[in-house]
Order: C-alpha cells, then structure tokens, then sequence
C-alpha cells in the first residue's frame, strides 16, 4: 500500500458509497484532499456488491444502438430472454425508452463507441494502481472470461456477433481442449460450442474488494459516515449539501455519485437528469464444488456464473423500473431453472438478491464539472459498467478537483448533453 500524501487545506464530500463513490474518495484522501464519504445504505442492496465481479473492458459498443433496438423482441423475458418492462412502471422505462431511441442512431452510436472506447482502454490499468495503492492487489485477477454455447445454432450466432463487434483492447480465441473439458465437466453436458476472452478480469468478490476498499480509505485517513443527503443546495456559484440529519455542510469540492438518486439530489439545481433503475438479481450459493475459474457466460441463458470467495453466483436479467417497485420473484424463478438445467454446484441453499444499475439513454455516464456550481463534479450514470469504470472515474475525479489535464476527452459525459 503507498501512503497517500500529506493532507493540504481543501476538503471534499463525496455522495455516494458504492464502487464509484469509494474509487473517488480513495483517490482524493490519497492525493490529499481531506474527504467525507456519505452513504446511508448497506453495501449489500447495491450493485456494486451484486454484480458479477467482471471487469467488462471488451463492452465498448453502448447498448443504446441500433443492432441492441432490432434484437430486443427476442430478448424479452416473456421470451425466455432478459430485457424486461414491467407494466406497473411504464411511466419510468417509457420516456427513458423514447430518449434511448433517438441516442441509437448510427451517428449517436459511433460516438457513443468512441467515447466509452476512451474510458475502457484505461479502465484496468487504473484498477491495477487503485488495488496497488490500497493494498488490496490480491482482489484483481486477469484471467479473462468464458462465452460458452448450448446449441449448434446459438454458437453459430453468437460467433457472427463476436466477430463483427468491436471489444476494444480484449482478445478472443477458441477454447483449448482444456478448457473446453474444464467447463464440461462442471454442467450437465458438454456446450456445442465456446469462446475465451482474453485482456478482461475479474475481481474475487465484489462485497470483500468493498470492504478492503473501505478499509483502505480510512486508514488514509478518510471518514465514513453512514448518512444521507438530504438535498444540495447553490449560493452563487458554490453547492452545499444539506444531511439527512439537516446539518448544513460546505466543502472545496463535491462528488455526485449516488446512483440512480443523483437525480433527486439534482433536480434543486435545475436538472432533469432522465436516468432509470436498470435492475439485476442474483442467486448465490455459499457453498460450491465450482473451482476458481474465470467468469462463465451461458449466453442463450442471458446468464454469467462467477465464483467468487463467498460462493458461486448466478447472475441475470436488465428489469427497466423504478428502484422503489418491489422484485420480481419470476426472475429468481428462472435463474433457479437455468441452475437445475445445468447443475450447477450450488451445494446450499441459495440466496436471492435484487439490486439497481444507474442508466442513462445514451449508456454513457455523467462525468464531469456542473455548469451551474463550479465545486460539483459528475461521478455517476455507469449502467452494467459500474465496477469495469469505477478506478478510471476515481483518476479522472481527482484530476478535475486538482486541476489537472484530463486524460480523456469529457465533453461526450458533460451533463448538460441532456439539456
């Protein structure tokens, strides 16, 4: 672990403890910005302790395009797929819906391609610094992942996709007979057919790099409090936060990453931000014969497999709602299917987690100054790429409190490209 530098006079809030959140406030306590963590939610109801643990740089193509819009009736959940719009809340995916449509257009999507290409290249170099500097190096595995498929014709379409779709700085190559063994010998029947990616990672388990994270910022002298915002508030040209304890607080510098709730906080100051709850669930076993192995993605289940220190977890769906609206048991159901169909080894009783990625229309997070106070910055937005992006967004934070040039062009993240 590298001891951060000496604290100097400017003081920081950041709004937001998930994965994002932590990666800027570890940033900034170790450049030496005296920093306060606000978070009042435990870590396990997000999705930076639910996801998958994949460090997804090959997903450098946004979803908002218009090959993702043409495939989406055969992506449904009625349809055995994973895209789901549950009717109760038509009123959130509806609008978000029509603004995805109008960021699909080839023109929106080369440049929404180049944009996130920018953050991806660098995405796990920055993992690599981030884990080195806190002491957590043992987390952060570069091994890849799997795609593998059941049926002659999935594989078939699968490998037109991957050879036609642009995965950035990973590779891909045909599973040696090794490893076509390995993955045949944990599920019910050998797959037709399967890919490795080469160039991504995974992290050991997302809730344990959380806690080493946490624990890391602290020891650098950064303070935690389990707390909300209540609301932000400008003077001038200057934002304040007001907690959920009404304790009014003023700082050098404030980071907005609270998720799908940066729009609340925002509204106040004038912004609609036209984000939705994009939510996932999980089942996990905490006992399994599973070996410690690269993520495996069963792509006609729509489904990862990740083992992880904790147990093996099956992960699935993109259910466009409201965080608010209730799970849907349906979902947990049909994971449970797809764990029987293959036997998988979850040798306990799994357990059942639902929880929300942040997701704006054009895929694309908002990272960045505010035009309206010139103390807030943008950290939040980062869709099914919250853990890949979360060491990138923490450098970039860190460059815009301390004014440094920015390593990557953030005009196509600004805010205002929502109006």
């Amino acid at each position: 672990m590298t001891q951060p530098e000496k604290p100097g006079n400017s003081t920081a809030l950041v709004i937001g403890g998930g994965i994002i959140g932590l990666a800027c406030a570890n940033g900034l306590q170790r450049r030496g910005i005296a920093t306060t963590l606000f978070d009042p939610s435990s870590p396990v109801r997000s999705a930076s302790w639910g996801n998958a643990g994949h460090i997804a740089v090959e997903q450098v193509e946004p979803l908002a395009a218009p090959g993702a819009l043409a495939s989406l009736p055969r992506r449904l959940f009625c349809r055995g797929g994973a895209a789901s719009f549950p009717l109760r809340d038509i009123g959130a995916w509806l609008p978000f819906g029509w603004r995805l449509l109008r960021a699909s257009g080839p023109r929106g999507f080369a440049a929404g391609k180049l944009a996130l290409s920018s953050l991806l290249s660098a995405a796990l170099p920055a993992w690599r610094r981030l884990t080195s500097s806190t002491g957590s190096e043992r987390f952060l595995v570069e091994d890849g992942h799997y795609i593998v498929w059941e049926s002659e014709r999935g594989a078939r379409a699968g490998r037109a996709h991957w050879r036609n779709a642009d995965i950035g700085v990973a590779k891909l190559h045909d599973l040696t007979r090794q490893e076509a063994g390995l993955i045949a010998s944990l599920i019910s029947r050998a797959p037709a057919d399967g890919m490795r990616f080469v160039g991504t990672a995974r992290v050991r388990d997302p809730g344990l790099l959380h806690e080493a994270l946490s624990r890391a910022f602290v020891a650098s002298g950064g303070l935690i409090r389990n707390e909300g915002i209540r609301e932000l508030q400008v003077t001038g040209s200057r934002a304040s936060a007001l907690t959920s304890l009404r304790e009014a607080l003023t700082a050098d510098h404030i980071v907005m990453s609270a998720g799908v709730g940066s729009a609340g906080l925002l509204r106040p100051l004038g912004y609609e931000v036209p984000i939705i709850a994009e939510r996932g669930y999980h089942l996990q076993s905490a006992a399994s014969e599973w070996p410690d192995i690269a993520p495996v993605v069963f792509e006609e289940r729509s489904m990862i497999v990740s083992r992880f220190e904790t147990g093996l977890r099956a992960a699935s769906f993109v259910e466009f709602s409201r965080e608010s609206s209730p799970p849907d048991p349906r979902k947990w159901q049909r994971l449970r299917s797809h764990v029987a169909a293959l036997r998988l080894p979850m040798t306990s009783p799994p357990s059942e987690w639902m929880g929300v990625r942040p997701t704006l229309p054009d895929y694309l997070p908002a990272l960045g100054r505010s035009t309206r106070a010139d103390n807030l910055i943008f950290a939040f937005g980062h869709q099914h790429l919250g853990l890949t992006l979360a060491a990138v967004t923490g450098e970039i934070v860190s460059s815009l409190v301390l004014n440094e040039a920015a390593t990557v062009d953030l005009a196509p993240f600004a805010l205002e490209r929502f109006g």
